[in-house]
């Protein structure tokens, strides 16, 4: 495999951890442990801590399930925002520069930079309201100090990606552990906890906050990181390690993200506990939350453990929200300018509308503005989930990594619910804003066009691959031109792959082989451990069934080097319709030679179709021997 010629991502930190060396499963996997959690920090940011506080104390544990589903859907996005990362070594900003128009691709980086100034929006806010609530610094200071710690990406980088995944790492702990104590403080009714796993929306209300934790948790430009993050591993091109890249990449995200799912649900079942419980049904400021903790916890280590970890909160997702202007800026526009200058951006845009805000509506307006930038990151959602879906769909760029259907559909059904919610969100706000404004005329004008507009790029983005797939279907001929044989010349085959399983068949397998190369051929013998432990453990199994099998290979070779014919020999383990495409490819076969019982229909069910799965899966000639 290799990585198709472009500008790289990330180019400071771009294959710089290096796990081509690392031998042995755990050793492999924790070289590739990391890039999840600098993506998982999105998904505790501080904009998260205001919807799920405003969810806990309106409705209780009524919206845990929300946390839940946004959970899942932020798994399987994320999944796939790696698997293009690591297959293509694109992120998902190079890929939609490579796929849309340039006026598309304005339109989608604009989208992507409100997105990230409302994520950074609910850094400045958080950061600067942790400050107050530790310190007492007042809260412009707070917001106009944050723009300091920007910097602090640019202090870390330069130790390397490591050194930075384990600083982040630092700061989740203590944001758990910080939640671990509320969570024994609050001692929250387990069973009424479980009830809220039940799906339910009391109201409309409760509709805008769901689909602000929608917007908090599932973050569109996390995916835009971490299909840039996960570039920074440097392995072996080939169609094994890039699998195995692909599972440890899925491992990373799902230990990442469950402790942020952990941390979003203590908040929420704090707020619950804490306020829902003793009637305080409007608590949606973190500074109110703070407050009212001690008294109601009982404890002042309440309110200390809860500003502590709003502060890690904020500085974690910091570095990574920068991080992600600048993979955008650059995927997008293919313009790369000074990583500082960048980041400074980035930090500018979202400090002002925290400073107009502070300014003339006061601080009690914080907490509306964290969840408004939630509900603005979600409405951004589609635009980043959709081509995601389509680019790891695309047969011709994916390849044999192309993800399979139930994926689609489950990808589809997220990006849908998404969608569809806000849609429905979107309607019913501009109908409210139409039947209450003293002048509807300017709404129509404006806010109207431009929703409609963005509607409009919506469904083309949707709709594109596939009007795409149609009129290239129908261009192309019946028959294509008929070959002229003149230049016809017979094929001699050099590397010959053979699939033995040590039966009476492997006699005439073998013998069929031989007869297409003769002696001036290499041959590869193959075998496939089939095993549970095979299965489970890969080449790290060590049994009697896989040395009998290596001791049989090797006299097989043994018997046809007697002869005068040059044959290796390969172990597999796993399941056979995967690992033999793989191992034939691995070698640069140009014939790959099966071995076929002859069963079909009922016998099919019990012993399985190799040959017709195996045959799919490379693309070259194959033999079947009967």
């Amino acid at each position: 495999m290799k990585i198709e010629k472009a500008s790289v991502s990330l180019a400071e930190v771009h294959s710089s951890v290096e796990v081509k060396q690392q031998s042995g499963l755990w050793k492999k996997l924790f070289a590739f442990l990391g890039p999840a959690y600098l993506v998982s920090v999105g998904y505790m940011d501080p904009g998260n801590w205001a919807t799920d506080i405003a969810g806990g104390s309106q409705f209780g544990y009524k919206l845990i399930w929300v946390l839940l589903m946004s959970n899942l859907m932020a798994l399987l996005l994320q999944s796939l925002s790696a698997r293009l990362g690591i297959v293509r070594g694109r992120d998902l900003a190079q890929a939609s520069r490579e796929n849309y128009p340039r006026a598309v691709n304005l339109f989608l980086y604009v989208l992507a930079e409100i997105a990230i100034a409302a994520c950074d929006l609910a850094e400045v806010l958080g950061m600067a309201i942790g400050l107050q609530l530790l310190f007492g610094l007042p809260l412009i200071w707070g917001v106009c100090f944050t723009v300091l710690d920007t910097f602090l990406l640019l202090f870390l980088i330069n130790f390397g990606m490591r050194k930075m995944e384990a600083f982040i790492i630092s700061l989740i702990i203590i944001i758990g552990l910080s939640f671990v104590a509320e969570m024994i403080f609050a001692k929250p009714a387990i069973g009424e906890i479980v009830t809220g796993f039940i799906p339910s929306l009391p109201n409309y209300q409760a509709l805008y906050i769901a689909i602000g934790i929608i917007g908090a948790t599932v973050m569109p430009h996390n995916l835009y990181l971490h299909s840039a993050l996960v570039q920074t591993r440097k392995f072996e091109r080939t169609i094994a390690e890039t699998k195995k890249a692909i599972r440890f990449n899925i491992i990373d995200s799902a230990i990442a993200l469950n402790l942020a799912f952990f941390v979003n649900a203590a908040i929420l079942v704090l707020a619950a506990s804490a306020f829902f419980k003793n009637g305080m049904f409007d608590v949606s400021e973190i500074q109110d939350a703070h407050k009212f903790l001690a008294p109601l916890l009982g404890t002042t280590l309440a309110p200390l453990f809860f500003a502590v970890a709003l502060i890690a909160s904020g500085q974690s997702s910091t570095l990574t929200g920068t991080l992600a202007g600048q993979i955008i800026m650059e995927g997008y526009l293919n313009l790369r300018i000074a990583p500082w200058l960048r980041r400074l951006i980035t930090r500018l845009i979202a400090i002002i509308p925290a400073l107009i805000t502070i300014i003339y509506f006061g601080e009690d307006a914080t907490g509306e503005l964290l969840v408004l930038s939630q509900v603005v990151l979600s409405l951004q959602l589609g635009f980043a989930i959709i081509p995601l879906i389509h680019f790891c769909s695309d047969k011709a760029k994916m390849k044999e990594f192309t993800i399979k259907n139930y994926v689609k559909v489950l990808a589809w059904i997220s990006a849908l619910t998404i969608v569809l919610l806000n849609v429905k969100l979107v309607f019913e706000t501009i109908s409210g804003w139409l039947k209450t404004s003293a002048n509807p005329l300017v709404l129509w004008l404006t806010v109207v066009p431009v929703t409609c507009g963005t509607g409009i790029l919506l469904l083309y983005i949707i709709f594109k691959p596939f009007i795409d797939k149609r009129i290239l279907s129908k261009t192309k001929r019946i028959h294509p031109p008929m070959t002229d044989f003149t230049t016809l010349t017979p094929f001699t085959h050099k590397k010959i792959a053979v699939c033995v399983d040590f039966s009476s068949m492997d006699e005439k397998t073998i013998s069929h082989a031989l007869a297409q190369g003769g002696t001036h051929a290499q041959y590869l013998l193959i075998h496939v451990v089939e095993s549970a432990g095979a299965i489970m453990m890969d080449s790290e199994i060590d049994d009697m069934e896989t040395e009998s099998d290596d001791a049989g290979l090797k006299k097989y070779a043994a018997e046809l080097e007697q002869k005068g014919f040059h044959s290796e020999i390969k172990l597999g383990y796993g399941n056979p319709k995967k690992v033999i495409p793989e191992i034939a490819n691995a070698y640069h076969a140009d014939l790959l030679v099966l071995g076929a019982h002859g069963h079909r229909g009922l016998k099919d069910l019990i012993f399985g179709t190799t040959v017709n799965a195996v045959r799919h899966r490379v693309n070259i000639p194959v033999l079947i021997v009967r």
